[in-house]
């Protein structure tokens, strides 16, 4: 199971690049040659997109995305434990129901024909590698979900660095 948990981690790693790459190089075509990549806003803001799902499912499990602990940081560790099943409770219902939304946006992004500028590459496959990430942050959730009320021991905290 970590393994699976890894490599969407790696997945979305190799998404920052891309995205980092994308715009790197239209910057230095266009600064130094006068030229750009067809389509490349296009692109650079549909792998944007893919890049928020797959960032959701990489934050979502490990538990490092934004959060305000005032509460939480305050109670027991029992009560530390409900309120981290309840709040991945409800950001597992909040994901799953964006990814039931967003799969109707690959649908209809697939009819209607939606290309890009330039080219004319279909968007729908870039929403479908989207949805595939949100697809993964439902599983990874329910997974934390899982662990967190079962087996909260093979809950790894991220480590924090301080500055000393």
């Amino acid at each position: 199971m970590d393994r699976f948990i890894d490599s969407i981690e790696w997945v979305a790693a190799a998404f920052v690049g891309i995205v980092a790459l994308n715009t790197f190089i239209a910057v230095f075509l266009r600064k130094f040659f006068a030229i750009s990549i067809p389509d490349y806003y296009d692109f650079g803001r549909l792998l944007l997109g893919i890049l928020i799902f797959w960032g959701i499912a990489a934050t979502s499990y490990r538990g490092t995305h934004i959060t305000v602990d005032l509460v939480w940081a305050n109670a027991t560790p029992k009560y530390q434990r409900w309120i981290d099943i309840f709040a991945t409770l409800v950001l597992l219902f909040v994901v799953t129901v964006q990814t039931y939304t967003l799969f109707d946006k690959v649908v209809t992004t697939y009819y209607d024909h939606v290309l890009t500028y330039d080219l004319r590459l279909p968007n729908w496959p870039f929403f479908a590698v989207a949805w595939i990430g949100d697809v993964s942050a439902v599983l990874l959730i329910a997974i934390r979900t899982w662990r967190l009320i079962f087996n909260p021991e093979l809950m790894v905290e991220p480590k924090i660095k301080t500055a000393e």
